[in-house]
């Protein structure tokens, strides 16, 4: 049985990252386009680059929804 622990949401704290201001400007319209906030653009960006290299996770903002991300793609 999974921990219960890996599917229960929990906070994440980046900061110090530093981009040109023309990649920010890329990021800010993609996530506008894809209808969600760049912090979560970014997230599942990362999510989709760990999937792919096998990482195992329940879900990325909920148990279930990398299945979301495959559709999406």
């Amino acid at each position: 049985m999974a921990d219960r622990r890996s599917s229960q949401p929990t906070q994440l704290f980046l900061k110090g990252a530093r981009v040109t201001s023309a990649f920010r400007a890329s990021l800010f319209d993609a996530a506008n386009r894809a209808g969600v906030t760049p912090n979560e653009f970014v997230i599942q960006a990362a999510a989709e680059k760990l999937a792919r290299s096998g990482a195992s996770f329940p879900g990325v903002f909920r148990v279930g929804d990398q299945s979301d991300l495959k559709e999406a793609a």
